[in-house]
């Protein structure tokens, strides 16, 4: 999962970076309204995470641009300001989700996973197949009626953006999109090495690979 985080405040924007970062997410942090919408007409983002009071263009502008742009990514704003009329504005201008500053990264996880949920159309928090089961909450996966098995943050990541899709090929490019932010060196077996360790804890058939094209889950199990 990839995440445009727009945040001006130095320390808030490290601890929740890290946090993200921890959380098995990939993220892309920025400090100004206008290198936000920038960034988001060239590069796709499952989450949008928007601080109110950035300089230059305030969330409220970069979130009215967003959705004028038919731009659906969600957006959960994190701010300071607690005032009802801000909360309604920002709800009614196309925020998914209005979080107060000061919270609880746990807290914010739990929103993120609820989201995408809804953007998903899926009502169990729970990603299966049939087959495989990934729960976002714990980092577990589970094939058939194994025990469930705790994957690493990329490992993950790189499952999650599979089960998300099953019956889809994603290709190391893609792959690779949804499991590193930026700056971040990524190897040339680096999706190889992953899918390796996942066969190796779940089983050879939980992933496919379609030579020459990339990796799957079946869908229907």
């Amino acid at each position: 999962m990839r995440v445009l985080l727009v945040e001006d405040d130095p320390m808030i924007g490290a601890a929740v970076d890290a946090a993200l970062r921890d959380a098995a997410y990939a993220v892309d942090w920025v400090r100004n309204g206008q290198t936000a919408l920038d960034v988001a007409a060239h590069q796709h983002y499952d989450v949008l995470l928007l601080d109110l009071g950035l300089p230059g263009k305030d969330g409220h502008a970069v979130l009215s641009a967003l959705r004028a742009r038919d731009n659906p990514v969600p957006v959960l704003i994190l701010t300071a300001r607690d005032a009802v009329h801000e909360r309604v504005r920002g709800l009614d201008g196309g925020a998914d989700d209005y979080i107060l500053k000061p919270f609880e990264m746990v807290e914010l996880l739990a929103r993120m996973r609820a989201v995408l949920r809804r953007k998903g159309g899926a009502a169990s928090p729970v990603l299966t197949n049939g087959l495989l089961t990934l729960d976002p909450a714990t980092h577990e996966a589970r094939m058939g009626d194994g025990e469930p098995v705790r994957l690493s943050a990329r490992e993950f990541a790189l499952l999650q953006a599979l089960m998300l899709r099953p019956g889809a090929i994603l290709s190391r490019a893609e792959l690779e999109e949804r499991i590193y932010g930026w700056g971040h060196e990524v190897a040339s077996n680096a999706v190889e090495f992953l899918i390796h360790a996942l066969r190796k804890k779940l089983g050879a058939q939980a992933i496919k690979n379609i030579r020459g094209v990339g990796w799957m889950v079946s869908k229907g199990g």
